[in-house]
């Protein structure tokens, strides 16, 4: 990954629940915030805060689930994908 991007977590409009999150790396924009979180450059748009704030985001190995599993606190509802919820 070129130098001047950051791993972007944030949110967008859909799927079946009302946001889907966003993971992925990308170039800070002028309306992000940016972390370290142990040593990985993160940014995130401050907008996204209020849906995002508290979560974790862990990497499931298992024979049923494999891939990035989002624990949020602020998500009243779910759906079985997991990226999907409504705040």
């Amino acid at each position: 990954v070129p130098s001047d991007y950051f791993l972007r977590v944030g949110v967008k409009g859909g799927g079946c629940s009302g946001f889907t999150y966003v993971l992925g790396f990308d170039q800070q924009q002028g309306n992000d915030d940016v972390f370290d979180i142990n040593g990985i450059r993160v940014v995130m748009n401050k907008a996204h805060a209020i849906y995002l704030l508290g979560m974790e985001i862990d990497w499931q190995d298992g024979l049923q689930n494999r891939g990035f599993a989002f624990n949020n606190p602020n998500a009243k509802e779910t759906c079985g994908c997991g990226t999907s919820f409504s705040a």
